[in-house]
């Protein structure tokens, strides 16, 4: 099948729409399940870019969980502790197999965000990934496969409308690639860049010692950033992305929203949060919400008096700022990647509050020296790249 009608494009008003391969081929992509619409596609066709390349470079299964083109989360499967199953709401599924411990990690770092994604997965979607996929508010997946029973539990799903997508594992593009925007047609040569390590040896800090688990982290974090909206930054620990900042105008708000993100996700795990109650019968989204709420300062603009005053709506009675930043205090070792130079060091101030270790960048700035005096006094490594990966 050379050609897929979609409902609409992007929105509803936007029609006719379809997928389609120009040469006459065959489409790489097969819909086993549902009716995927024009952003289906579009977030399926780049996570399943972005667990590929996970994979070849990590030589573990990968999942991401994609929202709007640009991924919530990103992760190779790696066992989960016991802390991360509970946070991520599958310490109920018992031992889970690596592929599924990818996507609990892909979900479960930024939860809000990844309400409602696309998934993409590495390999053969198995049971136990389809089993956590099931009980989880999604659009789709895509794979290079399903066991039988995971696709009976998948197009089980919506009742039966489910979007499950098979993509052919051997497809490559052509090497260059177009697109139009307002009637006009873009070439450009497709961004086949390989993140190894002979692009993460050129480190200019003092430092220049990272173990191999934080190689493995800069690796997932470029890839993540390849698929990323720019501008983007990407925090990463042991695997997984913890906090992605995508789409901004300004490098340092990219810092600032995925810090934040890497934060919320450590905080989830501090004895305060953990032991939070929940009334029986809560939903999962409902209590990420709460959860959500407890940990930040939510507020709302009230009128007293005739006088617009802000009031906070929730209060924390245990946990304070200050014990806040103590549990923040112990989150180290963590990697930040760049899809683009860091113009200032604000980035790296901003960085080391939520516990960044080791960083990878392209480099090229003209304040570089400045950024890595800053990466210096808080005993940082640093890897210039080269290469920026903006994403569009």
């Amino acid at each position: 099948m050379n050609e897929i009608q979609l409902k609409y494009g992007c929105n509803p008003n936007q029609k006719p729409s379809r997928i389609f391969m120009e040469d006459g081929s065959d489409l790489p992509v097969t819909v086993l399940n549902g009716k995927p619409g024009y952003i289906n596609f579009l977030d399926a066709l780049n996570g399943w870019q972005l667990v590929s390349e996970l994979k070849k470079a990590t030589g573990l299964p990968a999942a991401t969980s994609f929202k709007h083109v640009s991924p919530a989360g990103a992760a190779v499967g790696l066992p989960l502790t016991d802390t991360l199953a509970k946070i991520y709401w599958v310490d109920d599924l018992g031992e889970l197999s690596p592929l599924a411990c990818a996507y609990a990690r892909a979900r479960g770092a930024d939860r809000m965000s990844s309400f409602g994604d696309f998934i993409a997965l590495s390999d053969v979607c198995d049971a136990d990934t389809a089993k956590l996929i099931k009980r989880e508010v999604s659009d789709g997946v895509i794979a290079p496969g399903y066991t039988d029973e995971a696709l009976e539990i998948l197009r089980a799903k919506k009742k039966g409308g489910y979007n499950v997508i098979q993509i052919d594992p051997s497809y490559r593009p052509a090497e260059i690639e177009r697109k139009q925007v307002f009637g006009v047609t873009f070439e450009q040569g497709r961004n086949e860049l390989n993140i190894d390590e002979e692009l993460l040896s050129n480190f200019v800090t003092k430092n220049k010692e990272v173990p191999e688990e934080a190689l493995i982290d800069m690796k997932i974090a470029l890839i993540t950033l390849k698929y990323t909206q720019s501008n983007s930054v990407c925090y990463v620990k042991g695997g997984q992305a913890i906090g992605i900042g995508a789409g901004q105008q300004s490098r340092i708000h990219c810092t600032r929203l995925a810090g934040q993100k890497a934060d919320n996700w450590w905080l989830r795990q501090s004895p305060q949060v953990l032991g939070l109650q929940f009334v029986d019968g809560l939903g999962r989204a409902d209590r990420d919400n709460a959860i959500d709420v407890y940990m930040g300062d939510e507020y709302e603009d009230v009128l007293a008096d005739g006088v617009w005053q802000t009031r906070f709506k929730v209060k924390p009675a245990v946990f304070t700022r200050e014990e806040k930043r103590a549990w923040l205090n112990q989150l180290t070792d963590v990697t930040l990647g760049s899809d683009a130079f860091f113009p200032f060091s604000d980035n790296i101030e901003r960085a080391h509050k939520s516990g960044v270790k080791y960083i990878a960048q392209p480099g090229g700035s003209v304040r570089d020296d400045a950024v890595i005096e800053c990466c210096d006094k808080y005993d940082m490594a640093m890897v210039f790249t080269g290469i920026r990966l903006f994403h569009h």
